[in-house]
């Protein structure tokens, strides 16, 4: 059993957690209202990068939850990576720390500048560069899921949980693909139409997707990065893989390997499945290098 931190106790670091999360949830929220219903979106983007848009959301939710992470565990041997340090040019994270929490206070913000509800925050804490603890918070459906290492549920803000609810559709073509909005290529296109699932939907947040897995409305994801294109990286995939395999799903690349985090620019590159069932994850993945290699739909 993995011990966390001396001075860490789980109990109270969920508790903790849960605060923090839902705070972070008021902040997006007040901030997604700003942008649905104002003339001045402008006033809301900090940049002006079309491919990678940071908001004042992303910036407030960033400095709120590292500061109540440091705030309440100081002295704690751990580090702190996130997306918006991450694109500092002093960034002092260790990424071969032994405990590292990795934070996308906004993933989807794409989907969160257009007004929908498909955005997420992810926190997620790795020991030894494998996912353990897992908060994914979806603020415009008041959920917060929560892995402790060992389990996951739902939470709302009046406290009432619920548990994971995977589909047991383990059948490509009778299975519900769950699919980037704003990132499909067209390899991912044709690879789609290939399949014939069952059903495709379509969202943003990477996070919001994996939830949709968890509740059992989609059974199946999969994440297609051209060579030489931009890719995921680690925080958006760390705190939805723990939440994932706690409910007894699996993320992987298509060779069914564990996702490896830490490595250069925090890529996560490929070809990444994330499935239903963690028994039949393997078959899975097989099953769709055979398609993409039959139909040369990407270079393996």
């Amino acid at each position: 059993m993995i011990k966390l931190p001396a001075g860490v106790d789980i109990e109270e670091l969920i508790n903790d957690l849960r605060t923090f999360s839902w705070e972070a949830s008021e902040t997006l929220l007040n901030y997604a209202q700003i942008i649905k219903f104002s003339n001045n979106k402008t006033k809301i983007l900090k940049n002006n990068n079309s491919q990678d848009p940071v908001t004042l959301a992303d910036l407030k939710v960033n400095q709120l939850i590292i500061k109540r992470i440091n705030e309440k565990y100081k002295g704690i041997n751990w580090e702190i990576l996130s997306e918006e340090n991450a694109k500092l040019p002093n960034l002092t994270c260790n990424n071969d720390a032994e405990w590292i929490w990795i934070l996308d206070p906004l993933d989807g913000t794409k989907d969160f500048i257009q007004g929908t509800s498909n955005y997420a925050m992810h926190l997620g804490l790795n020991y030894k560069k494998k996912p353990y603890l897992g908060i994914v918070l979806v603020p415009e459906k008041e959920e917060l899921w929560i892995s402790n290492g060992e389990k996951v549920w739902c939470e709302k803000k009046d406290g009432s949980k619920s548990s994971p609810n995977l589909s047991r559709n383990n059948s490509l073509k009778d299975m519900v693909l769950v699919t980037s909005k704003n990132h499909r290529n067209q390899s991912l296109k044709d690879l789609i139409k290939k399949i014939e699932f069952k059903e495709v939907i379509v969202m943003g947040s990477i996070g919001c997707k994996i939830a949709s897995i968890v509740r059992g409305e989609s059974d199946i994801y999969i994440c297609l990065s051209l060579p030489g294109r931009g890719s995921p990286k680690d925080w958006d995939f760390a705190a939805p893989e723990a939440i994932l395999r706690a409910a007894g799903g699996k993320i992987t690349n298509l060779d069914n390997e564990d996702l490896i985090y830490g490595d250069l620019n925090f890529e996560q590159g490929g070809i990444i499945v994330a499935s239903n069932d963690a028994n039949l994850h393997k078959i899975r993945c097989l099953e769709i290098k055979e398609i993409i290699k039959k139909f040369g739909l990407y270079p393996i």
